[in-house]
């Protein structure tokens, strides 16, 4: 278990989506986290740092930018923490034929299994990335457990890179295509299932990300009273600055307590 009090200083975000496709996005978050961790002792990306993730030889500006501030506040004394998401559920598995190009390795990030149970100043806290939620939708979960299992990713790997990347952008265009015919609450998590979750782990909240619903939730039930923060999402935020004006931003917590930076503490502000 992660324990953070005293003077810690934890920040957190999750779904930036990162890709050589959306230069202006990728600035804006890296330039946005280099401020917000300032002062932090422990930053969190909790899933989908990455639009895809092919293997630790995926190539690219945004990559090797992401990379070197990783890099940089984790030599800095940061304690780096990255969890994969249903994006880049392939960081840190390596690549069989090139060896020490781990994304560990060239970032110093500590990879946090999904999920992570943190004590954050006394509150007894789950991290997790949030589809593992999302139990509605049962051909993404079949989806999920599929591409979590070590053969099938050993079986991937030995492809060629240009053969990986051809299918993650396949697989990435099928998704999109494939959101045209679910009903949107299969994309959302089940309410039953966050509190289930939150009984077996014995939390009193939870952060995650990956619905792109930046909220902040208070779930009652007889045994449970949780507060559940929904990180916002990165993605193609340039493009859609107009349309999503409440989008990007991370959450801060510290002695001084949990706190929404960016522009979706507005959103959260008008609850």
């Amino acid at each position: 278990m992660i324990e953070i009090g005293g003077g810690d200083v934890a920040v957190f975000a999750s779904d930036i989506h990162l890709d050589d496709h959306d230069p202006g996005t990728a600035r804006w978050f890296l330039e946005a986290l280099a401020h917000a961790s300032s002062d932090a002792t422990h930053v969190f990306v909790l899933g989908d740092l990455f639009e895809y993730w092919v293997g630790d030889d995926q190539p690219g500006a945004t990559v090797e930018a992401a990379v070197g501030l990783l890099h940089a506040l984790s030599s800095g004394g940061v304690e780096v923490f990255v969890m994969r998401g249903n994006r880049d559920f392939l960081l840190n598995q390596g690549t069989p034929a090139h060896a020490g190009v781990a994304f560990t390795d060239r970032t110093g990030a500590l990879m946090l299994s999904d999920p992570t149970r943190a004590d954050l100043f006394g509150t007894p806290t789950l991290l997790l990335h949030g589809d593992s939620l999302c139990t509605a939708d049962a051909a993404y979960q079949e989806f999920r457990t599929l591409s979590r299992d070590r053969q099938w990713q050993e079986d991937f790997l030995r492809h060629s890179l240009a053969e990986r990347i051809e299918y993650a952008q396949a697989l990435r265009a099928q998704s999109e295509r494939s959101k045209a015919d679910k009903r949107p609450e299969w994309m959302d998590v089940v309410a039953e299932a966050v509190l289930e979750t939150a009984h077996t782990h014995g939390i009193a909240a939870m952060i995650h990300g990956h619905t792109h619903r930046p909220a902040r939730h208070h779930h009652h039930r007889a045994d449970r009273e949780l507060v559940r923060w929904v990180l916002p999402d990165w993605w193609a935020l340039e493009d859609r600055a107009d349309e999503h004006p409440q989008r990007g931003g991370f959450l801060r917590v510290s002695s001084a307590g949990w706190e929404a930076i960016g522009p979706w503490a507005v959103s959260l502000a008008t609850r």
